[in-house]
This record gives structure tokens, C-alpha cells and sequence, in this order.
């Protein structure tokens, strides 16, 4: 096991058996520009706070995983440059080399198991990007999401994917999707797609409960808990999609791709909605730590 630097807060939580939620670093160092970033990353802390739960901001700082981010940290992160975007393939590499990274999905998932966290809160998953049938682009969060038995709560996969094909990885990979309080989808910015949800709870403790189910029949894996974004935040899918369609045209006539091809398309569409998506995505990712909190307690019991 590898060292893990945890914050002074984390630790109390361990040592006193509080539920924690962790959080991905990415959203701050590649989601959003500054200061938003930081703000944003303070108000989710706070909305975990104030649910019951402790938030554990995940990153690699200098080859150290932290767990938890002093605000000292915190503020560094999110006016640091040149951060690199970890998943599964390079996570360690980075430790090993001494190196800085925020962490993808797939990541945090990783170092939230290795500090016995079940529960993380995030915007949205990544997925099986558009023409993915040519250049095979599959978001590394889909395998982890089959291995790793971490429950990822999530506004659904970002809207700039190829969301049929996403969900079709995720039913071969044998990963639940459960939509939260509704039967359908949700698609990130907008609140309902057109897609039957495979699975419906209503609550926590239904989402706790089968995560504990299916430890105790062996079942590799987690959970992922799509949380429709609130219908006021929302950009409806019909205004969307021709701005998303613009976005990815503009990314391959640039020959953007990897893990590059994310935060072009992000960045574009803040721009292209008037920084509409930015507002929306700060409300979903609330929106989904405050569920998250509940389901961390609900493990608890």
C-alpha cells in the first residue's frame, strides 16, 4: 500500500467513523477556469459538509496522493499549470516520478477504494466518444467503473459523447446504472433524454443497499447513480445539440483528440452558450455531492 497524505479534516473523519464523499480533482484543474474552479470546489465541500459528510478532495501533489485538500493546496491546484489529467494507465507513473495530477473518474475511483471510501461525487463520467467506431475513444471510467467497487453519483455521461454507446459498454461490463427519481436518463446539462433508465431508486438507502448486495455476492464493481440535474439549472437537449455539434466539428478540424478532446469541447461550449454550461455544470456537481453525502451516511449504517 502506498502512503496517502491525508487533510487534517479526513483524518477526523476516519478516526471517528464519519461517512466521507470523495471528489475528483480534474474538474478544477481542467473543468473550469479560474477562480471559478476553486469557488466551486469550496461550495461542493461545503454542500457535503452541511449534508452530514466529509468531503475528501483527491490529487497528486509533488508524487504524494493526498486525500484531501488543505485549502493552502486547494487554492495551488487551481492556478497551477501544466497539471496532468491522471487516469488508470498513468496514476502511479506520476507517484513514481514525483510528478502533479488531478484525478480523472477512473482515478479518484481508484485512490477512494485504496483509503476505504465508498461514495464519490463528480459532474459527469466519461464514456464512448463520438466516432469511437474509428478511433476506439473510450473513457478508461467505464472499465473502472466494472472493477472498482466505488459508487460514482453523476449527472450521467457528458453530453458531448455518444450516450447510446456509453450505456451499452456499461450493460456489457455488467456495471448498474441507476437513475435517481426518475425512468429515464439524464444527459449531464440537460435533466431527461430519451433513454430508458435499466434501473430506478428513490433513495439512499435503496442505493446503499445494493452496493452492500452485491459485495456480499461477490460482484466486482460499482455503482453508477445518475442524478438528473435540477429542471431550473438545466439547458434543454434540443438547444444543446447544436452547439455540441459545432464543438466537435471545430475539435476535429484542429485534429484535437485523447484526452485533450474534453476540455477543448468544454471550453467551447462555455463560450458558445454564454457561459450557460458553466452554471449548469456548478449546479449538477452540488447536486450531486449533496446525494452523494446521503449515500455515504445510508453505507454507514
Amino acid at each position: 500500500m502506498i502512503p496517502i497524505a491525508y487533510s487534517t479534516e479526513v483524518a477526523e473523519a476516519r478516526k471517528n467513523g464519519t461517512a466521507i464523499v470523495a471528489l475528483e480533482s480534474t474538474i478544477i484543474t481542467h473543468g473550469m477556469p479560474f477562480p471559478q474552479n476553486v469557488d466551486t470546489a469550496r461550495l461542493v465541500e461545503n454542500d457535503i459538509r452541511a449534508a452530514g459528510a466529509t468531503p475528501a478532495t483527491i490529487a497528486v501533489l509533488d508524487g504524494q496522493l493526498h486525500v484531501g485538500l488543505e485549502d493552502i493546496a486547494l487554492d495551488a491546484l487551481g492556478q497551477a499549470q501544466n497539471v496532468s489529467k491522471l487516469s488508470r494507465a498513468d496514476f502511479a507513473a506520476c507517484i513514481a516520478q514525483g510528478g502533479t495530477g488531478s484525478t480523472t473518474v477512473a482515478a479518484t475511483m481508484i485512490a477512494a477504494h485504496l483509503a476505504g471510501i465508498d461514495v464519490f461525487a463528480t459532474g459527469g463520467i466519461g464514456g464512448v466518444h463520438r466516432g469511437a467506431e474509428l478511433s476506439f475513444d473510450i473513457s478508461a471510467d467505464l472499465q473502472e467503473l466494472a472493477q472498482t467497487p466505488v459508487i460514482v453519483v453523476a449527472a450521467g455521461a457528458k453530453a458531448i459523447l455518444d450516450l447510446p454507446k456509453t450505456f451499452e459498454v456499461l450493460e456489457t461490463l455488467g456495471v448498474p446504472v441507476i437513475a435517481y427519481g426518475q425512468d429515464v436518463l439524464p444527459a449531464f446539462w440537460s435533466a431527461q433524454t430519451d433513454m430508458a433508465a435499466p434501473l430506478r431508486m428513490d433513495s439512499a438507502d435503496e442505493i446503499a443497499t445494493a452496493q452492500k448486495t452485491r459485495t456480499a455476492m461477490g460482484l466486482r464493481g460499482g455503482q453508477l447513480v445518475t442524478n438528473p440535474i435540477p429542471q431550473q439549472d438545466e439547458i434543454p437537449a434540443e438547444t444543446l445539440a447544436p452547439i455540441i455539434a459545432q464543438a466537435l466539428s471545430e475539435a476535429d478540424a484542429r485534429g484535437i483528440s485523447s484526452k485533450d478532446v474534453t476540455p477543448f469541447l468544454l471550453g467551447r461550449i462555455f463560450e458558445l452558450t454564454e457561459g450557460r454550461s458553466l452554471t449548469a455544470n456548478i449546479a449538477l456537481v452540488r447536486n450531486n455531492a449533496r446525494l452523494a453525502a446521503q449515500i455515504a451516511i445510508a453505507m454507514m449504517k
